[in-house]
């Protein structure tokens, strides 16, 4: 759902996708699968796309939902599947990312318990947060370590059950060793440190988290009427209803932050004597020539030592007769590369196409 509305990576078609994620968990519950999520519902990718708090949290739980019912129309018993969903929110610097967290746990305790009638710990959300990529800028990065600590802060004080802090050179390259170990440290220092956060629940009770909370609420479940106006989650991706959205939202933040009202410490307002330029980084991580050669060597011999045409056809042939596809592919698997098993789906799938 995500793909489609905010990350474009989406490969088949939105039905047959769905279908692939039902088998997914059909398999967990058969083989009493418990050690493992079978998926995130992220709302990450749709704040990264420019979307605010309040519609990264309305997107994200009213796709859950949709994953909800579709496992349901399968015949999944709720307490078999709802234990073993799982929720990753991105944490940005605004005030509504402080009430995230037990917004999100309220909303989905009560729908699953009095809506779908599930049990206790399938009322229980449980979710992951990375803090905000889009937050970090490549002028004056020092400062994205301040930013990501605020961020994390925000996820602790809320309860996440996950945390993952950003390293400050995101925004030029992908992290070197030191920077991940100061992401990390981040984390250490409030974890070990901090001695607020020896205490559960240190926000509970202030007035402006319990404001927010309602407020944020409310402003959630509005945009669930507006979804389910256009038809429910598809037929709101039908429209463009989510990536339209999103793509507003975008540009509000953008202008604002070109004009100015929106101040970002060392790169629209208080810079250095220099002017703040772009930090150019001292080592920028990228794979070698050597280690690009050895994986297309290595694709190159699976392809040549294995025989994979009975394989995938047999693949081909689970699909089309409705049996369960991830059952197949982990067997297929063990011969087969990514791109053969995809383009075999293809043809029995479909491939993914943008609504116009």
């Amino acid at each position: 759902m995500k793909e489609d509305q905010a990350q474009n990576t989406c490969i088949f078609s939105t039905e047959f996708a769905l279908r692939l994620m039902g088998d997914v968990q059909a398999y967990f519950i058969d083989n009493s699968v418990r050690n493992f999520y079978s998926v995130s519902i992220s709302g990450y990718h749709i704040a990264e796309a420019g979307a605010n708090p309040i519609t990264q949290l309305a997107l994200t739980l009213s796709n859950g939902f949709t994953y909800v019912e579709y496992y349901l129309s399968r015949g999944m018993d709720i307490d078999a599947f709802g234990p073993n969903l799982s929720f990753f929110f991105s944490n940005g610097i605004d005030p509504e990312y402080a009430v995230i967290g037990r917004v999100a746990r309220k909303i989905w305790a009560k729908a699953m318990k009095f809506k779908y009638g599930a049990g206790e710990r399938a009322q229980m959300l449980k979710y992951h947060i990375q803090t905000s990529g889009r937050s970090l800028h490549a002028q004056e990065i020092d400062f994205n370590d301040i930013r990501t600590t605020l961020q994390a802060l925000y996820a602790i004080y809320d309860n996440c059950n996950s945390l993952h802090t950003n390293a400050y050179d995101e925004a030029i390259t992908t992290p070197t060793e030191d920077s991940v170990r100061r992401a990390m440290a981040i984390q250490l220092i409030i974890n070990k440190e901090l001695g607020l956060t020896k205490n559960e629940n240190p926000l509970q009770g202030s007035f402006i988290i319990e404001e927010l909370t309602d407020l944020v609420e409310e402003a959630v479940l509005l945009e669930f009427d507006r979804i389910n106006e256009r038809g429910g989650v598809h037929g709101a991706m039908e429209t463009m209803y989510q990536r339209n959205k999103i793509q507003e939202e975008s540009l509000y933040y953008e202008t604002l932050k070109h004009n100015g009202a929106f101040p970002i410490i060392g790169v629209n307002t208080f810079l250095s004597s220099k002017g703040s330029p772009t930090i150019l980084p001292n080592e920028v991580i990228r794979a070698t020539e050597t280690e690009k050669q050895n994986q297309m060597k290595t694709l190159k011999q699976l392809h040549e030592f294995s025989d994979t045409s009975g394989l995938l056809k047999e693949l081909q042939n689970d699909t089309i007769a409705n049996k369960n596809i991830f059952e197949s592919l982990m067997e297929v698997s063990k011969k087969c590369s990514l791109g053969q098993m995809t383009n075999a789906l293809f043809d029995v799938g479909g491939q993914y196409r943008r609504n116009m």
